[in-house]
């Protein structure tokens, strides 16, 4: 059974204060703003962590996305429902930290709405991967390069904040003139 606590999202203002809470389903029908994080992981050989959502996700099933997003409890920071959320999802947990945040809003299927406040988290994993097959379909490691080329070629294979977050994500690496094996 799903506690009260993952039910419910924390909305916030443009500057990621928290102004209240509500059911997830209706912050997503209402399409209102809240917080939220997305983890990129990285392996030794520089390349991505991807994973393809169960098909049977409320939005989104099927697409290519990140290697991990969701959102904090109202108790949570974002790096701790990312490890939280890692363990649920992937079966594991690596250090990540806060690289950048971003707000966007896109329209979803279902007539939903994502409205997010999305902390990017970074991190680097190497080891054993255990999906848990009512989150995830698949996963797969791509080079950024590779990445950019078939996204721009199928987008439609991917979720609506991987497309937002990748190019940003790609700028802050060079920005701060990061490897990926430092992420």
């Amino acid at each position: 059974m799903v506690s009260q606590d993952e039910q419910m999202l924390v909305l916030v203002n443009e500057q990621d204060e928290a102004i209240g809470t509500m059911e997830k389903m209706e912050v997503h029908q209402k399409g209102l703003l809240h917080r939220a994080f997305s983890v990129f992981l990285f392996n030794s050989r520089g390349e991505m962590f991807l994973q393809r959502r169960a098909l049977k996700k409320y939005h989104s099933g099927g697409l290519w996305t990140n290697a991990c997003c969701s959102h904090p409890y109202p108790t949570e920071t974002p790096v701790a429902a990312a490890m939280r959320r890692m363990k649920e999802e992937l079966g594991f947990t690596t250090q990540v930290e806060s690289a950048f945040s971003f707000i966007y809003k896109a329209a979803l299927d279902n007539e939903l709405t994502e409205y997010e406040f999305d902390h990017v988290l970074i991190g680097n994993y190497d080891g054993d991967i255990l999906l848990n097959e009512d989150e995830a379909a698949d996963y797969c490691f791509r080079s950024i390069e590779d990445l950019k080329e078939h996204l721009a070629q199928y987008p439609a294979k991917y979720t609506a904040w991987f497309k937002i977050a990748l190019p940003m994500l790609d700028e802050y690496l060079i920005r701060n003139k990061m490897s990926i094996h430092e992420a």
